[in-house]
């Protein structure tokens, strides 16, 4: 694979800026917030202060496996569940001021067009290879799994409940059939391999490729998270990679010879950054083409993304020929929820929908304490405590409270007015001086991708301008100096007039409402980022600013404990649901000592015969290999198993049982057995990767 790849783009003005495409299986919340959607939107904005030339993209994801799932469980079709979970993810997006200039989603013809073709030119220029191997298959559903029709227990990490294309505890991703003891999500049963051909992406070919653009390239530059993990996936080697599968939910495969198969969605939803970039461009007027051919791309994702958008889509663009190579993929780690692992399955969550129910004016203190707080480089922890602290502490007693004080006090001293300044003192000076070295020092954070560092640094401003009030004490020299005041409240209302700019991509709710305030509607400009720095006068004498408004109200004890109330009831409905699924666990029997253990002889057996018993609809009479001899054995397990599904099974023999007549045959031990959660038998079965019989169970 040629070391030859397109990452430097002519122009370094223009930005296309991704955000992971949310699944429509759900609602959006507090995590996918802090990990994606609030940082590249306040990267967004502050390039477009700037004067960048910014696509902002994202779009609903509507063709993972989880999306079936979802219907099958709430018993409608996956276009009911996509068409309902776009529409609130949507809205919720738009109601919190996410600015995407285009959301789309993967079910629209566009990208059902775009992907096609993707696959098309690389299938034609030979870049996929053709296999035929064992995939899961769920007998009793007829039907291949894809990954997330599987669980099982994690290779890697050896945590239960992983799936076939994750594990979500370590982050590992995986294929289903690297699961220990897989069963589908479906029917709940222990699925068979079965052969069937796919189309692979062969990432072993893009190894040089990727040594060369990651770790030589981005070594410096990206995020260590980031980098270490792509490292790390590279060093353990790549394998092939398929980009089809079995299933009647996707985009069709569009070659002869791949009926019943789609595209893999995480070979279909990369290439909605793309469709979503045309259904922008086309609606606007522009070409979509410089969007992704000369520019600089940017994908923001959380870190279970990574090896997508660092290894896979770079290897797809690369393959493809006719694109740009990310320049940066800023992943942040996962926020927890009162100190425990955000989950949608048992709802332990904030809900994005419901906060903008319960804090309708408040979508900026979020945002704030989202940033403040970013799990940009470790796991964190949101707090309702915490919420209302980053509330009440900060944006309301220093960034309100400042901007509060001006305005109050050119209203009461000017009617309004900003006045003319007379000779500015030397702290006057400073202070400006100092104001207008804070849009580079904010940049310099952002552009880092240090969004929580760059909050604080707005923090500052806010800062800086309470103590020049605090120092000077207009409300005090306006008794003895009236000339003076006129300066004094001019340099503040030029610092105020700043952090309407600067504020715009953290707090844009707060913002806008400051920039009303302060009229800027009636200036002959609008003020953009580096005017803060560049003009001399920011808000001019004889400017009228309208009266003042509360930029923030405090949370009360109320509404947290509200919140809390709420967490505490899920969480003990969480216990409640489990105890009720345990409720059918038998109690535990009398103590045996470790001798009484010892006695019992377990062992690795094969089933080499399996038959059922004359008139008896529940036995089957079988002859398994203990390793020390062949016995027969007479087990009840004939309305689960068919004898011969179950012939060449490793099983656990109890082996020194006491022999007994069963319909006048002899048993000579026990099959160790149990049942699963819908309460079918299972075998409990040894690893079967090359353990022979007779090995025994200690």
């Amino acid at each position: 694979m040629s070391e030859k790849y397109n990452d430097t783009p002519k122009n370094k003005d223009r930005f296309t800026i991704t955000a992971a495409l949310p699944y429509t299986n759900g609602p959006i919340h507090i995590g996918h917030l802090a990990g994606v959607y609030v940082p590249a939107d306040i990267y967004a904005r502050y390039l477009r202060l700037k004067g960048k030339d910014v696509a902002f993209i994202c779009g609903s994801d509507e063709h993972g496996a989880a999306i079936p799932m979802k219907a099958k469980k709430e018993g409608v079709t996956p276009q009911e569940i996509i068409d309902k979970y776009n529409g609130v993810i949507k809205k919720s997006f738009e109601d919190f001021g996410i600015s995407f200039d285009n959301y789309s989603r993967t079910s629209a013809k566009i990208h059902h067009d775009t992907a096609s073709d993707f696959f098309k030119k690389m299938y034609e220029d030979g870049k996929f290879i053709e296999e035929v191997t064992e995939q899961l298959f769920d007998e009793e559903a007829q039907q291949f799994l894809a990954d997330r029709f599987v669980v099982g227990t994690c290779p890697k990490c050896n945590h239960d409940g992983a799936y076939g294309d994750q594990c979500e505890n370590c982050g590992s991703s995986l294929n289903a059939t690297d699961l220990i003891n897989p069963k589908s999500t479906i029917t709940g049963s222990v699925p068979v391999l079965r052969e069937t051909k796919h189309w692979f992406l062969p990432l072993d070919q893009y190894d040089s490729f990727l040594r060369e653009w990651v770790i030589k390239g981005h070594k410096k530059d990206w995020k260590s998270n980031v980098y270490g993990q792509v490292k790390s996936w590279i060093d353990e080697g790549l394998k092939p990679r398929a980009v089809t599968r079995d299933l009647d939910w996707g985009i069709p495969v569009p070659v002869e010879g791949a009926e019943g198969k789609v595209l893999y969605v995480w070979f279909d939803a990369p290439i909605g950054y793309i469709s979503s970039t045309k259904e922008w461009a086309e609606r606007e007027g522009k070409d979509w083409e410089p969007y992704w051919k000369d520019s600089r791309l940017i994908h923001f994702i959380g870190k279970d993304n990574i090896v997508f958008h660092c290894i896979i889509f770079p290897a797809m663009l690369q393959g493809h020929g006719d694109y740009i190579l990310p320049e940066n993929v800023p992943a942040n780690e996962f926020l927890n929820l009162e100190g425990n692992k955000l989950s949608t399955s048992k709802n332990w969550a904030v809900w994005l929908h419901e906060y903008l129910e319960d804090f309708p004016e408040k979508q900026d203190v979020l945002r704030y304490t989202l940033t403040a707080n970013a799990p940009e480089n470790k796991d964190n922890d949101f707090t309702w405590k915490d919420f209302q602290a980053r509330n009440n502490n900060e944006l309301v007693a220093i960034f309100g409270n400042f901007i509060n004080r001006v305005i109050v006090l050119t209203h009461k001293y000017y009617e309004g007015i900003i006045p003319e300044p007379n000779t500015f003192s030397d702290i006057d000076k400073e202070t400006l001086e100092e104001l207008r070295k804070y849009p580079e020092i904010i940049s310099n954070s952002i552009e880092k991708y240090r969004f929580r560092e760059a909050s604080q640094e707005l923090m500052n401003v806010a800062r800086l301008g309470n103590k020049y009030l605090a120092d000077e004490e207009p409300w005090k020299v306006i008794k003895q100096d009236e000339e003076r005041v006129k300066t004094v409240m001019y340099v503040a209302l030029q610092i105020a007039s700043a952090l309407a700019v600067l504020s715009e991509p953290f707090l844009p709710f707060t913002s806008n409402k400051l920039k009303e305030m302060l009229a800027f509607n009636s200036l002959d400009e609008n003020l953009q980022w580096n005017d803060i720095t560049n003009k001399e006068v920011l808000l001019p004498a004889g400017h009228t600013v309208e009266k003042a408004s509360l930029l923030f109200t405090k949370v009360e004890d109320e509404e947290i404990q509200k919140q809390l109330e709420k967490l505490e009831a899920t969480k003990k409905a969480n216990q409640e649901s489990l105890a009720e699924e345990n409720a059918t666990v038998e109690p535990q029997k009398d103590i045996i000592t470790f001798d009484d253990f010892t006695k019992l002889d377990m062992r690795v057996g094969t089933i080499l015969e399996a038959e059922k018993m004359p008139k008896a609809d529940k036995l089957l009479v079988l002859k398994v290999d203990t390793g020390i001899d062949v016995r027969t054995i007479v087990s009840g397990i004939a309305k689960s198993f068919n004898p011969e599904d179950i012939v060449g099974k490793k099983v656990t023999v109890l082996v020194n049982l006491a022999p007994r007549k069963l319909r006048g045959v002899e048993s000579e031990g026990m099959i160790l057995m149990t049942e699963d959660k819908s309460g079918k038998i299972v075998f409990i079965n040894p690893d079967e990767a090359g353990i022979p019989s007779g090995k025994t169970i200690n």
